[in-house]
């Protein structure tokens, strides 16, 4: 798949309030700082289409791109940043929650994680939230540049054990990324792609 056009369309806190139109979603969510942002811009050609900030926690609303006029690539904001109010924290909670129950046109998720670090409770737990609610979600590790290929290997190994320890039946798919080097780039775009072809060729609605 080739990005030809990609436009900020909407930023809120209410599901009610997304998008109306029947376009597939791809939700992109993880912890702040793992390089969501940057991963976007460079999936969708733009420097800055997503704001990049040295600032976790900088995303607060559901934000919402179309994508080649075709289908919605969604911004959420990042999970567990400590220095987020509680007040404030339980509300973001909330409505990526609603988000995730209610949206309907969500026909996949992706949940960042930051490839140099070993596997962490809250991105487990997370995924555990994810399988419990019956959401496709795929993962996709960031920052591959940052760390040798052998050692993105074997963090990837660690997840992949973990989840099968905490009685997963198999590793989602999954891709390896880097927003600097462009690496994982088609093999993203290719997978979503495949996805929206079914959905358009399966389901009249959309």
């Amino acid at each position: 798949m080739k990005i030809t056009t990609a436009e900020f369309i909407i930023s809120n806190s209410e599901v009610a309030k997304c998008p109306k139109e029947l376009l597939p979603e791809y939700a992109f969510i993880g912890r702040s700082n793992v390089g969501k942002s940057s991963l976007i811009n460079m999936l969708t050609n733009h420097k800055n289409l997503a704001k990049t900030s040295g600032r976790p926690g900088k995303t607060q609303l559901i934000n919402h791109f179309k994508i080649n006029n075709n289908w919605f690539l969604v911004d959420l904001p990042g999970y567990g940043y400590a220095k987020v109010s509680k007040k404030t924290k339980s509300v973001f909670q909330q409505f990526i929650t609603d988000y995730f129950e209610k949206r309907e046109q969500l026909v996949c998720a992706f949940v960042l994680i930051d490839i140099r670090h070993e596997a962490q409770n809250i991105d487990l737990e997370f995924m555990e939230f994810m399988g419990e609610s019956e959401i496709p979600f795929c993962i996709i590790f960031t920052k591959a540049d940052k760390i040798s290929k052998v050692k993105v290997q074997s963090h990837v190994s660690a997840y992949s054990k973990q989840m099968l320890a905490n009685n997963w039946a198999e590793m989602p798919p999954y891709f390896v990324t880097s927003a600097t080097e462009t690496t994982g780039k088609e093999e993203l775009l290719s997978y979503i792609e495949e996805i929206n072809q079914d959905v358009f060729k399966s389901n009249s609605e959309f």
